[in-house]
């Protein structure tokens, strides 16, 4: 017969399965107000056991990880996430707020020359599509952004992409941006 876990066991259960990174028991008794938790680690350590999750201590430090007889059901499924770089995000971007773009016309926006690989990897991630060629000596190609790229960021069309003000509320902007902008603004009210 199944007892109900105590509080402390609770607590524990609670803080290991919200924590980042795994604890130390140290970590645990100052989190639980000075509370002696080790024992009460080992006995949820034995609870966990023949379950899908086990709790374990590797380092001194304890935490959940999945039983290893099911780890192979979760590898095929895990999902990387994908961190953009800083140049990817202003690609990505550019291509949204201005589609279709070439690559000359997204290095003349940014002011500097865009690698070949950043524009690849919005390709892989499948949030720019090849949209064509421009219709102009040379025949570049055009971006535009994708379904996949409107449902990744919750939007129901390109128009409800963020405006300028919208950018500024959140503070989105670059401050040297706004302030070259409240440079100008000054500049034109002396004149």
């Amino acid at each position: 017969m199944n007892e109900a876990p105590d509080d402390l066991a609770r607590a524990l259960e609670a803080a290991l399965f919200a924590a980042e990174q795994p604890m130390s028991v140290e970590q645990l008794s100052q989190l639980l107000n000075g509370a002696a938790v080790l024992p009460a680690l080992r006995a949820l350590a034995t609870d966990y056991a023949d379950r899908g999750i086990h709790l374990v201590e590797r380092g001194g430090r304890w935490h959940f990880q999945t039983a290893p007889d099911l780890a192979h059901l979760l590898r095929r499924t895990r999902e990387q996430p994908r961190r953009l770089s800083r140049a990817a995000t202003e690609v990505l971007a550019i291509v949204a707020y201005h589609e279709p773009v070439s690559r000359a016309q997204i290095e003349a926006i940014r002011g500097v020359q865009t690698a070949k690989g950043t524009l690849d990897v919005l390709l892989e991630a499948g949030w720019v599509r090849v949209a064509g060629r421009r219709d102009v000596p040379g025949r570049p190609v055009i971006y535009a952004t994708t379904p996949d790229f409107l449902a990744h960021f919750g939007l129901a069309s390109r128009r409800d992409l963020p405006g300028v003000e919208e950018l500024r509320a959140a503070g989105l902007l670059d401050p040297v941006d706004e302030a070259m902008e409240a440079l100008l603004e000054k500049g034109g009210e002396s004149a």
